[in-house]
């Protein structure tokens, strides 16, 4: 460190900085970093702790020479003095020697070390410490495979599939123009001076997919130049797009990392989870790999399917996007169980009757745009397909999807498992949780039925004693309507194709309802979790009877003695709708009071003991989305009987708060001194 921070005074300065959120969304510039700091805050970022490294500088390696003639030859184009050539020389030939030992990995040309190392190099720290920044930004940031390519293909088909497409045409895959881009952190394409900056904010981010959209951007904001290009042959276009970064000016890096944030939160993120372990964690998971890898579309789990269409509104907003859910299975097995505000689109008709499809998809486009401009919870951009989730069933539905895609549709997506991965997320709730959902005729619920067997020998006796089968009888109605012939088959097809919107009521769920399933192997005791849990979606979905809520004066709750704080927050429905409510903790119970519209008056929604409330958890994405799970101990389990979701804008404080009561109460309970 230089001798003018012996003070040690640079270290509240660089804790604030540390401390001060990224700025990039916010059009400030403040995110880029001192060059006086650069090197401590980067080392923080990247998780590096000062320790000793050894170089034994022995260069024996098979090919060294390789090695060693790359290095000149980038040294070269730097255009520093002889006596700075020879000591970056030196420095990257003995770096790059004993990481190629340490990894066991091959060292080949425009791998991207050698950029790499640059600007770490640049950072003039000792080269122990330099190694190890440079080890933790291959391991943290650098991708691993080819799937993160096929995963750049279809980041940019979702948000460009006309660009995507000329592309395809021209058999240009982002591994011919994209590899030095990811493979070196764009140090392969940028100058030092602008790199610096990009590293600068990409650090801060932590997000290692970031790099993913920040090539993005690069390749839509040049959309109309490559375009311009399809008479040129293949290797032009290739050059000129991998060329693309070099044109980067400093004062470019802010708003190119500001559009890569912007993309980044109007995409769906479920390959996050499934991609992030083999790309950049060494783990070995051919599986989501070859899944990513022959994808039609990008694709989107269940659990971010289900957050975004049941979270309000206002949440998922501020990420830029929300799913417009398309069910895309035959009018029998819709009939048996869909998602409220699915909009149904039988893709059997794409071949067996034409003419009602293109009247289907018109009608899709235009319940979407309804939705869109009435500001409806089902409306949104993003066109997420659903399938049955068998892949002998499917293909039509890939047809669709395909069809879109030709068409150029943007946000186009498709659903991981189909509706078969919807029926086991929700579990036991899949009644509450789908509409219509009849057990007899779905067909998750035959497969999933142990009696299935009994079933089909009671089938088998009623059909010889000349008695139809409920389930028989069912299917015989639903395909007597799919068979009608094309006027009869449209008008259905006009019915199934409104867009259902309010027509579920909605009840508080009861002590004596079974919800989800129990929590196994885990202690019966309060925590704050920030993972998701299928049972989560099971709340808030039948009649509720007005009636039954005590009508109370607002202002004389809020002044009860016993009343310790009092929190604004939102009730939240399934079906997204939400209500303003309050929050109140006192010592022994929790309360929610919802405003009824008339002035100091409401209604108590909520009134819990504390000693019910066995789970308090969070949504990483929605950190004000708070679920309150009641229930009791049953052996090592916990049984849930009820639950309530709430948005509080001041969530922290009030878990912190009703964490605290809590273990005040159990510890009365323990001093004998526990009140009821």
């Amino acid at each position: 460190m230089a001798e003018n921070y012996n003070d040690k005074s640079w270290i509240a300065e660089l804790e604030s900085a540390l401390k001060e959120e990224s700025s990039i969304n916010n059009g400030e510039e403040n995110a880029f970093i001192s060059e006086e700091l650069r090197a401590e805050i980067w080392k923080s970022c990247l998780g590096v702790h000062t320790k000793s490294t050894y170089f034994d500088e022995i260069f024996d390696l098979p090919e060294q020479n390789i090695l060693r003639q790359d290095c000149q030859q980038f040294v070269a184009k730097l255009g520093n003095a002889e006596e700075d050539k020879l000591s970056v020389l030196s420095d990257l030939e003995s770096l790059l020697t004993y990481h190629r030992k340490s990894v066991s990995v091959l060292y080949t040309t425009g791998n991207g070390w050698v950029e790499l190392l640059l600007p770490l190099i640049a950072l003039k720290l000792p080269r122990s410490e330099t190694y190890l920044l440079f080890e933790a930004v291959v391991s943290k940031y650098v991708p691993r495979g080819a799937a993160f390519y096929h995963l750049f293909r279809l980041v940019l088909l979702y948000h460009e599939p006309a660009l995507c497409s000329f592309l395809d045409t021209k058999r240009i895959t982002p591994e011919l123009y994209a590899s030095s881009w990811f493979q070196s952190l764009f140090a392969a394409s940028c100058s030092l001076p602008v790199i610096t900056l990009v590293w600068d904010l990409y650090f801060q981010q932590a997000d290692p997919f970031f790099l993913l959209f920040i090539g993005l951007v690069i390749v839509i904001n040049s959309r109309e130049q490559i375009l311009l290009l399809k008479e040129k042959s293949k290797e032009v276009i290739i050059d000129a797009i991998a060329t693309l970064p070099c044109a980067l000016q400093e004062s470019d890096v802010h708003d190119l990392c500001s559009l890569a944030q912007y993309y980044s939160c109007r995409t769906p993120g479920s390959f996050r989870q499934d991609l992030e372990r083999c790309l950049f964690d060494d783990e070995d998971c051919p599986e989501a790999a070859k899944a990513i890898t022959q994808a039609l579309c990008l694709p989107v789990n269940v659990s971010e399917l289900v957050d975004n269409i049941v979270s309000p509104q206002e949440l998922t907003s501020s990420d830029g996007f929300r799913f417009f859910l398309v069910d895309c299975r035959p009018a029998d097995q819709y009939n048996a169980g869909h998602v409220s505000t699915a909009f149904h689109l039988d893709c059997n008709l794409m071949l067996q009757a034409g003419d009602v499809y293109k009247t289907a998809v018109q009608g899709l486009l235009s319940a979407q745009q309804q939705a869109l401009d009435a500001g409806s919870t089902a409306g949104g951009e993003h066109l997420v397909f659903m399938g049955s989730g068998r892949l002998d069933q499917d293909q039509y539905t890939h047809m669709v999807v395909a069809s879109f895609l030709r068409d150029s549709a943007r946000y186009v997506s498709i659903l991981n498992g189909g509706y078969h991965a919807l029926h086991d997320y929700f579990g036991e709730s899949i009644d509450m949780s789908l509409a219509d959902h009849n057990s007899v005729a779905c067909q998750v619920c035959l497969e999933n039925d142990a009696n299935t067997e009994k079933i089909s020998l009671q089938s088998a006796v009623g059909s010889a004693n000349g008695v139809q089968s409920p389930s028989r009888d069912i299917f015989g109605k639903i395909g007597a309507v799919v068979k009608s012939k094309s006027v009869e088959v449209k008008d259905k097809l006009l019915e199934y194709i409104v867009n259902p919107s309010g027509g579920d009521v909605e009840r508080h769920v009861k002590p004596s309802d079974k919800i989800g399933k129990r929590y196994r192997n885990m202690a019966p005791v309060f925590s704050i979790d920030d993972e998701h849990e299928p049972q989560d979606m099971g709340w808030n979905l039948a009649e509720e009877d007005d009636s039954q809520f005590e009508v109370v004066t607002l202002s004389s709750w809020r002044d009860r003695n016993d009343i310790i704080e009092t929190f604004e927050c939102k009730e939240l429905k399934m079906n997204g709708e939400t209500y303003e409510s309050e929050l109140l903790v006192s010592k022994s119970h929790v309360y929610v009071l919802r405003h009824t519209g008339k002035r100091d008056c409401a209604k108590v929604i909520v009134r819990k003991p504390l000693s019910a409330i066995v789970r308090i958890t969070r949504k990483k994405k929605y950190p004000q989305l708070i679920t309150f799970k009641y229930g009791s101990p049953q052996g090592d389990s916990l049984n849930i009987t009820d639950m309530d979701r709430f948005v509080i804008p001041k969530a922290n404080d009030a878990t912190a708060i009703i964490s605290r009561q809590i273990f005040n109460l159990l510890k009365r309970e323990e001093d004998g001194g526990g009140s009821q």
